[in-house]
C-alpha cells in the first residue's frame, strides 16, 4: 500500500456507512474553486453537505475534513465541526467558514492554522495530487464534552467511542490552486 492509498479511518472500529453527497464536491473528483484556500486561488468557502441514512440512535453528527497526503507525517486537518443537532443533515457552502452560519450549540474547533472554522485546500507545489476525507459522524451523544481550544485529533479521539456511522466523500486538490480544478 503506498502512502495515497492510506486510509485514516481503516484503522478504527467499522461502523456502518451512510451517504453523503455536495453540489461543491463529488467523490474522487477536484474540489470547486471556491473549496481551495484564499492563498491558492479559492476562497476558503466550506462544501455543501448533504446527508442521509443515517443509523438508529444518532443524537448528533460531527463533520470533519482531513488531507492524509499533506507533507507533515501526520495530516492536515481543516476543519472539525461537533454537536450538530440529529435534525441536521444539510449545511449550505459556507456554513463554516469566517462569517459562516452553523446550528446554534454547534461546536466549531480551530484547524491546523489554529482558526476555528474551515480552511480551504492549498497543496504544496511538488507534493501530488492530495486527497481530503470529508467525513459526517453519526454521533450517539447529543453533545461531546470537548474543550473548544482542542485539536481536530482530540475530537476524533472522542468520536473513536461514539461514532455509529461515518458518511465519507473523498475529494481531491493539486498544487496550483483553484485554477487546476477548473
Amino acid at each position: 500500500m503506498s502512502d495515497r492509498d492510506y486510509d485514516p479511518y481503516a484503522r478504527l472500529d467499522p461502523v456502518p456507512s451512510f451517504s453523503v453527497t455536495s453540489t461543491d464536491a463529488t467523490d474522487g473528483q477536484p474540489f470547486a474553486a471556491a473549496q481551495y484556500g484564499a492563498d491558492s486561488g479559492g476562497s476558503d468557502t466550506s462544501p455543501q453537505l448533504d446527508w442521509t441514512g443515517a443509523p438508529a440512535g444518532t443524537q448528533s453528527f460531527a463533520v470533519t475534513m482531513y488531507d492524509p497526503d499533506a507533507p507533515t507525517g501526520s495530516g492536515f486537518w481543516h476543519w472539525a465541526v461537533a454537536n450538530l443537532p440529529a435534525t441536521v443533515t444539510s449545511l449550505p457552502s459556507g456554513a463554516g467558514s469566517s462569517g459562516g452560519s452553523l446550528p446554534q450549540g454547534a461546536l466549531v474547533l480551530p484547524n491546523e492554522l489554529r482558526v476555528p472554522g474551515y480552511v480551504g485546500a492549498a497543496p504544496p507545489q511538488g507534493t501530488g495530487v492530495h486527497r481530503y476525507f470529508v467525513v459526517v459522524h453519526a454521533v450517539d451523544v447529543p453533545t461531546l464534552e470537548v474543550d473548544p481550544q482542542s485539536t481536530p485529533a482530540v475530537l476524533g479521539f472522542n468520536l473513536h467511542f461514539h461514532t455509529l456511522g461515518r458518511a465519507i466523500l473523498i475529494a481531491t486538490a493539486e498544487f496550483g490552486g483553484a485554477g487546476a480544478s477548473e
